[in-house]
């Protein structure tokens, strides 16, 4: 049994989002779907605010961001996932699930902070409008997205380094349809007080700053709004925030309802249907949401259709 303990794991077994045979097949065409339409509409979000004219401004920018979030955090998943409801044995080996794990923490932290700063964005437009362009200049744009990656990639690695500090020497089946921190940390027989430390700090400390930002943002737009007096002006200021607003509650909604709720044996498959939420089907509402109630995106997009060539300028 001491030899047995001392074996070091090279590989993992995912049990993925169900472990019903007869689900396996239907569950693979859902989530394909579901991915095709991330792809597209994240994919199109990117295209269109790249090279179309009238939407190089900062909105547009921190958007074009937050797509190229939500494509590869869904990428970084949905992939492994298809691949392991068509075969028995769902093994992702140690290196792979390394990066799996330290992509998608990567850039979920990228999405909490960019959605902060998209919610500043929106607060100096509505409430600071003859500044706006002067705040939210062009090399601020730069310095803030450049800021969020830089966060995000620093508190990747030293998570990451210390989940895979640990020792995984028995069990190697992980109880999740990828690599997350938490149920990894389950299998190790070392002792993960310090990486779970890490890993609430830093988690808590990331969601409460950027929720703290989106609020005062949100706080002090609304009492701007308020202060409008013309039913059409307050409508037309609602309409440039309504869907970053729509984003971000079930955003964090859905985070709010994976970590605060009590954990118990049956909350594991509510962690992971809240996973399978945040990680494969908000960055395909994402897109959509900001397509269906954005006129200028939907503008866009029709010039596409009817006249590419002198729509669209490379800028």
């Amino acid at each position: 049994m001491a030899s047995r303990n001392l074996t070091r794991v090279t590989e993992f077994i995912l049990m993925g989002v169900s472990d019903l045979p007869e689900l396996q097949i239907p569950l693979f065409f859902v989530f394909l779907v579901i991915y095709g339409m991330t792809v597209t509409g994240n994919l199109g979000i990117i295209i269109l605010t790249s090279v179309d004219s009238r939407l190089q401004t900062p909105m547009y920018f921190f958007l074009r961001h937050l797509a190229i979030i939500n494509f590869s955090s869904s990428t970084i998943i949905a992939p492994k996932m298809l691949t392991n409801f068509l075969v028995k044995e769902k093994i992702i080996f140690y290196y792979e699930c390394a990066t799996q794990m330290s992509g998608f923490l990567f850039f979920i932290i990228d999405e909490v902070c960019m959605l902060a700063v998209m919610a500043y964005d929106r607060y100096v437009a509505i409430c600071n409008p003859l500044l706006y362009m002067v705040v939210v200049s062009p090399q601020i744009c730069l310095l803030l997205v450049s800021l969020v990656y830089s966060y995000s990639f620093s508190t990747t690695i030293v998570v990451a380094s210390y989940v895979f500090s640990m020792s995984y020497c028995s069990s190697n089946v992980i109880n999740h349809f990828y690599c997350d921190t938490v149920p990894l940390l389950a299998l190790s027989c070392s002792d993960t007080y310090l990486p779970k430390t890490i890993i609430f700090v830093s988690a808590g400390a990331t969601l409460v700053l950027s929720m703290l930002t989106v609020l005062v943002s949100y706080s002090n737009i609304i009492l701007s709004i308020l202060r409008i007096r013309s039913a059409e002006g307050r409508k037309k200021a609602f309409s440039t925030c309504a869907s970053h607003i729509m984003v971000v509650t079930i955003f964090y909604g859905t985070l709010l309802f994976m970590y605060l709720q009590p954990k118990s044996d049956s909350s594991l498959n509510s962690d992971k249907m809240a996973s399978v939420f945040y990680t494969l089907v908000i960055p395909m509402l994402n897109p959509m949401i900001y397509s269906l109630r954005n006129k200028d995106v939907k503008a866009a997009f029709k010039r596409f259709l009817s006249n590419p060539c002198n729509s669209f300028k490379p800028m």
